[in-house]
């Protein structure tokens, strides 16, 4: 009987042990896999705090949109930040994602083949890094082996506006018991001592900021950037619809826009931008203030047809400076008027004048031009050179030759980088590069040989402060006694040295004091001749009192727009003065005791000038 007994039990414990064995080869570790993410996942989109992901390759695309710079904004791509920030290139690969505060604003960049953009703030931020190694490695229960902490689980293949990405369940590990994972309520974390951050496996958790889709609807969800503020510039873009360039070759020019838009960061803080098509006639697609964002704008593009016709550039120049950069149409005046004219081959009519108006009115003309003429067509061609002739300036900074039109996309970051560049926007419109200036110089006898030497080098000293140009400031001058001379108009010297050259060489007329007449006389043969999109300033030094009445021509002066600054010296009338100046005299009216002291109301002059022209609407 013993025996039978012991028989059995070593039957049993044998056959147990075998049991053993096969469960504990049944048994596997749980896998932990990083799993692989589209490029157009946004970390928002994720709800864990720190998470590793693997992004796919060609996540460079701007379509994938980046906010900020080293710290980016939870509504940025992922992957598109990892490339920006230099952790991965654009063959993609696997990245630690770690969670941080929301920033007061963030500063968009272009690096590594990415442009960021501007947001002025964020509720939720996010780092990079490449290192992966030991993240997530945490005790899943006190005295257990360390165990990674599961990934996420993205849900699909793309993101979806309003949901986030759960985090499964794992399966217990070995020591672990199912009562240490009970079930949280949903967005709520496991809090228990050396337990990993478990959410409820199929919920749906909303992170920090979000409320239920039903509550609040997409569209609030999007950051509204407030533009790039070191890009502030009111831009036109003049695009070639003529029937020459074919639809394949349009739409490559609509995919250049809505790359250059996307690189620009369109916002009513920083640059904005409308577009002009042209062909027998231009036609606005729309003006500045009908898109304030980067994605508006591109929508809009992407709609536009090819209108055909000719390609009329002239005409389309002319359009823009007497149309496009308005109040009405959204232009601010405090930003650089940018036009940047794309053409292909070359323009059917003429653009040097229609271009000379639009520098001459602040704008800064750009050139890109696609696939030029050759040897044999260029007898075809109405206007040799005809890009130099229409450009802000001919220093190359703004014309941009473009082979064939499949690199033009190669000129989307040179051509932002130049229009954003607003210091060297050289035709922008200035206090110093946007008036004819008309010098009226008392030559009486009261004056004197030597003294009149000094009135004209203080006529001088106010003119170097000026850039002078046939397209900027022009000079001109008037020399009165009892009679008046027109020593130069504002025609005759376009260049800085040859206007102070021509100060150099007035002589001496000597005579009576007739001023009242003198401005009669500068109204009628300097500032008549002035050009309408200028500024007249008129400039009047004097030593005495009139023979005659100035009441009436200087009111004269004023109702004709000619801003007067009147300079008196020695035995110079101070009501008469008051009375020549523009109102309010205190800023036009200035008096020295004598002549030497008259190279110490040149500062001041040239302030005054230049504050009043920053006070006024301009364009």
């Amino acid at each position: 009987m013993k025996a039978s007994v012991i028989e059995m039990f070593l039957v049993l414990l044998v056959t147990g042990i075998h049991s053993n064995k096969e469960m504990t080869k049944k048994i596997k570790r749980p896998k932990f896999t990083v799993p692989q993410i589209n490029c157009d996942v946004r970390a928002g989109k994720i709800i864990n705090p720190e998470f590793i992901v693997k992004c796919p390759a060609g996540c460079q695309d701007p379509r994938y949109h980046v906010y900020g710079t080293d710290i980016y904004a939870s509504y940025s791509s992922v992957c598109g930040a990892a490339v920006h920030s230099g952790v991965l290139d654009n063959s993609g690969g696997k990245i630690l994602v770690r969670k941080v505060a929301g920033q007061s604003g963030y500063k968009g960049s272009y690096s590594n083949g990415v442009q960021s953009l501007s947001l002025p703030r964020w509720r939720e931020s996010f780092v990079i890094s490449g290192e992966t190694t030991e993240a997530y490695r945490s005790p899943s229960a006190p005295g257990t082996t360390a165990q990674p902490v599961p990934l996420v689980q993205v849900l699909g293949t793309t993101a979806v506006e309003g949901t986030h990405t759960t985090l499964p369940k794992p399966a217990p590990s070995a020591g672990s018991t199912t009562s240490s994972l009970r079930p949280q309520p949903v967005g709520q974390r496991s809090r228990e001592l050396g337990e990993p951050e478990l959410w409820k496996p199929g919920s749906v958790l909303l992170d920090a900021g979000f409320v239920p889709k039903k509550e609040l609807s997409t569209q609030s969800l999007e950051p509204v950037s407030q533009g790039d503020p070191s890009c502030k510039v009111d831009l036109s873009f003049l695009i070639d619809g003529s029937a020459s360039i074919g639809k394949r070759r349009f739409r490559i020019q609509k995919q250049f826009l809505a790359d250059v838009a996307q690189a620009l960061d369109i916002g009513p803080a920083g640059p904005l931008m409308g577009v002009v098509q042209y062909g027998d006639n231009p036609v606005t697609q729309f003006n500045l203030k009908t898109h304030m964002n980067s994605r508006d704008l591109k929508t809009a593009i992407e709609k536009m047809t090819q209108r055909g016709g000719l390609s009329n550039v002239g005409r389309a120049i002319s359009f823009v400076t007497q149309n496009f950069f308005s109040k009405s149409n959204g232009n601010r005046g405090s930003a650089p008027n940018v036009a940047v004219v794309m053409v292909d081959g070359w323009p059917t009519d003429k653009v040097e004048e229609a271009s000379r108006f639009a520098r001459e009115s602040g704008i800064n003309i750009f050139f890109i031009t696609m696939e030029g003429a050759s040897e044999n067509e260029k007898q075809y061609v109405l206007e040799p050179n005809f890009a130099n002739k229409a450009v802000c300036r001919t220093n190359g900074f703004y014309l941009l030759s473009v082979q064939n039109w499949f690199s033009l996309h190669k000129t989307v970051q040179p051509l932002v980088k130049r229009v954003c560049d607003t210091d060297r926007l050289a035709c922008s419109k200035t206090c110093l590069n946007s008036a004819d200036i008309g010098f009226i110089i008392d030559g009486s006898s009261s004056v004197g040989t030597g003294n009149f030497r000094t009135v004209l080098q203080f006529v001088a000293n106010l003119s170097k402060e000026f850039e002078i140009s046939d397209t900027d400031t022009r000079i001109g001058a008037v020399q009165y006694t009892y009679e008046q001379r027109l020593e130069f108009g504002f025609d005759v010297y376009s260049t800085k040295p040859d206007v102070l050259n021509a100060i150099k060489r007035v002589g001496y007329w000597s005579g009576g004091t007739s001023t009242g007449a003198a401005i009669n006389y500068a109204l009628e043969q300097l500032f008549k001749k002035s050009k309408p999109n200028k500024r007249k300033l008129m400039i009047l030094i004097t030593d005495g009192r009139s023979y005659d009445d100035v009441r009436i021509p200087a009111t004269v002066a004023h109702h004709e727009g000619v801003i007067t600054y009147a300079i008196g010296v020695a035995w110079a009338a101070q009501d008469e003065l008051e009375v020549i100046a523009t109102h309010p005299a205190r800023d036009h009216a200035f008096f020295v005791d004598e002549f030497d002291n008259l190279y110490r109301v040149v500062p001041k002059v040239i302030q005054n000038i230049c504050t009043e022209f920053n006070s006024q609407p301009r364009n």
